[in-house]
């Protein structure tokens, strides 16, 4: 089975040397690594759609079997304790994996005291989660009881991480892009700050779990390891802080 993992990297880095793994410098290839501005791509919106530029360019240019998308800091492990580089899910690992599922997807993130709505609207605009629901309701209307159970759910994968079989990863990639290209035309997003203008893939993360929540593909969780410090009390603090204070105003303040 030929699996490829794209890298996503904006920056040098140490990248797995596992066959698996493919670096793809985001935006570019300045760096000398794969560029995602090559063939068919999207890699000039990458300051927008973050790390779906690389997705983008793996689904339309490269032949696999399966294909999965990490980051440069960021990697599937099946060590529940690994920290560095080798112990990143390796090819032999992947395969083993794929015999019995047919999608490899984060384990989710718990808010416990909120939604996967609240939380966005407290850390970015819920009117992009509007629009989002508006979209689906046009244009994939048997999507749209699962996007409102996910909404109301307290717990969600992050990060655009996956690792799919052909026939999952092309129809999940084409319907995310279909919804996203979507909302990047109805969507004005001059005023927003340069975090928030992040937003086609800070939405992405939500709506893979609404793609799975619909369509219940064999499925495995696994952990997902940050090589770089998490800043935990920084988080927590930036998280009660947007609770606090009204959203219009969190906006204003940064």
């Amino acid at each position: 089975m030929k699996c490829v993992m794209a890298v996503a990297l904006h920056k040098a880095a140490v990248v797995p040397e596992d066959e698996l793994y493919l670096p793809v410098q985001v935006g570019g290839a300045e760096l000398g690594y794969t560029g995602d501005d090559t063939g068919d791509h999207i890699s000039g919106r990458n300051a927008t759609f973050c790390e779906l530029t690389a997705h983008y360019w793996l689904w339309k240019n490269v032949q696999a079997d399966a294909y999965g998308l990490c980051h440069y800091r960021r990697y599937f492990t099946r060590s529940p304790m690994g920290k560095g580089v080798s112990a990143a899910l390796s090819l032999a690992e992947a395969e083993k994996l794929l015999e019995a599922a047919d999608v490899i997807v984060p384990k989710p993130r718990i808010y416990l005291i909120e939604t996967n709505y609240t939380q966005y609207a407290h850390a970015h605009h819920a009117a992009d989660l509007e629009a989002v629901r508006a979209i689906l309701a046009e244009r994939h209307p048997d999507d749209l009881a699962a996007y409102d159970r996910v909404m109301k759910r307290c717990w969600g994968r992050r990060f655009n991480m996956c690792l799919m079989k052909k026939a999952p990863f092309e129809a999940y990639s084409a319907w995310l892009f279909d919804i996203l290209f979507e909302l990047e035309r109805r969507l004005d997003i001059s005023a927003y700050s340069e975090r928030d203008r992040r937003v086609f893939g800070y939405v992405a993360e939500r709506l893979m779990d609404v793609w799975l929540e619909r369509n219940q593909p064999r499925m495995h969780a696994l952990r997902v390891m940050n090589l770089e410090s998490q800043h935990w009390f920084r988080k927590i603090a930036t998280f009660l802080r947007r609770r606090l204070i009204p959203e219009e105003k969190w906006h204003l303040q940064g």
